[in-house]
């Protein structure tokens, strides 16, 4: 058995990015951004009206007032797509709409509620005062041609997609999803929704395990339950090792008399670093390598594979895919967690904002095979060895559950 520390250095030596591969713009969310997005010109590529007016010169508009207005000639019009092209004059003004380039001379728009408005007349009236710059977007105010638009390793949500399609990119390099197969093991295992025999429980870690391997942005490319016979186990691991990228297996990994995995993988020729961490939950835990394939033994107790994926998978899973790794935040506890004297501690909890204060209450269920701990749960607790427990008032570490949000 090694330490959690130890486990998590070599695990670091083995994680490797994907490479890049290029979609359409439309199918890009949820991808990840693979190479920096830079801005190909500026924002707003020209000067511009922010409000349907007239462009004038703001030194014309000296004094004037709804009681003593300034007259100006309007000599042409500007509007989206159809700027005006030659420079204005003094007391000259454009008809100027939104969105519409300013034209030479001019330095301030006038909205058109400050003037006589629009009409066929020659002759506009300016009611009010104005200074350069007013209601004008200026040239990259915004973005400057050149600047990084949005960073590689971000995950492309609605937000991105506008900024790539408003600076003109049909087609983006995004990481490849890595490719997952998942299995677990157990002549008792049955799918939801069939009747149970005598001995037998549902099978619920494949589930958890296919919606986080999605959730980090993955794709599960072979699921199911091997039942305990290696002849299965070996036709299922050869095929997974040739088209997968992370083979991640729920049970099979402890010391019982039908915990064929670790055994089936090293006759495969996948290289065993662990086989068990000195953790709580999840102490059989399996990390191997073969051909740059990752190899997880995950336990089989709900809980263990719940954390144990979140603990161990996913970061390998995101760091594939490029993304930006967070680090652990710290609350302070409201009731005591529990420690282990020679083993990492993790359990389910509930972090909320009380003025400010990051406040955690671990749960009260504390069993490996408890799942329901998992319903009320914003995050993962976990705390070094030690004696006793954590108090009340301590500093704890843990880990935000991706989809959870803050209170």
């Amino acid at each position: 058995m090694i330490s959690f520390q130890k486990a998590k250095s070599i695990i670091n030596e083995h994680m490797f990015e994907l490479s890049k591969e290029t979609v359409p713009l439309d199918e890009s969310i949820g991808r990840v951004l693979a190479d920096n997005l830079v801005a190909p010109f500026s924002s707003p590529r020209f000067d511009n009206s922010a409000m349907d007016g007239f462009a004038v010169c703001s030194s014309d508009t000296l004094r004037a007032s709804k009681k003593i207005p300034v007259e100006l000639k309007m000599v042409g019009i500007s509007s989206a797509g159809s700027p005006y092209h030659s420079k204005i004059k003094s007391r000259e003004c454009v008809q100027c709409m939104t969105g519409a380039i300013i034209p030479e001379g001019a330095d301030s728009v006038v909205m058109v509620e400050d003037t006589s408005g629009f009409s066929d007349s020659k002759i506009v009236k300016v009611m009010i005062e104005t200074f350069p710059g007013k209601h004008i977007r200026m040239k990259g105010e915004e973005v400057n041609k050149g600047d990084i638009l949005i960073n590689r390793g971000t995950t492309i949500t609605t937000n991105e997609l506008g900024v790539f399609a408003t600076f003109g990119y049909g087609k983006l390099n995004v990481s490849k999803r890595p490719k997952i197969s998942i299995f677990g093991t157990g002549d008792e295992l049955v799918d939801p929704g069939q009747k149970l025999k005598e001995g037998q429980i549902y099978n619920s870690n494949l589930y958890v395990f296919s919606d986080l391997t999605e959730k980090a942005g993955a794709e599960v490319i072979n699921r199911d339950v091997i039942k305990d016979d290696e002849t299965s186990l070996k036709l299922f691991l050869k095929e997974a090792l040739l088209h997968s990228d992370v083979i991640i297996s729920s049970g099979g990994v402890s010391m019982g008399r039908y915990d064929y995995v670790r055994k089936v993988f090293i006759e495969l020729g996948v290289k065993e670093h662990f086989w068990k961490v000195a953790q709580k939950p999840g102490k059989p835990l399996f990390f191997g390598t073969k051909d740059n394939k990752l190899i997880f033994g995950l336990p089989g107790n709900p809980v263990s594979s719940f954390i144990g994926y979140m603990e161990w998978v996913w970061p390998v899973l995101k760091h594939m895919l490029g993304e930006q790794q967070k680090n652990n935040l710290i609350g302070v506890l409201d009731r005591p967690f529990p420690l282990e004297k020679a083993k990492h501690r993790f359990l389910f909890g509930k972090v909320k904002n009380k003025n400010g204060k990051l406040i955690c209450s671990p749960t009260n269920l504390v069993g490996s095979h408890m799942l329901s701990s998992a319903l009320d749960a914003n995050c993962i607790l976990n705390s070094s060895p030690g004696s006793g427990s954590l108090d009340v008032g301590k500093t704890i570490n843990f880990n935000l559950l991706p989809w959870k949000t803050i209170e």
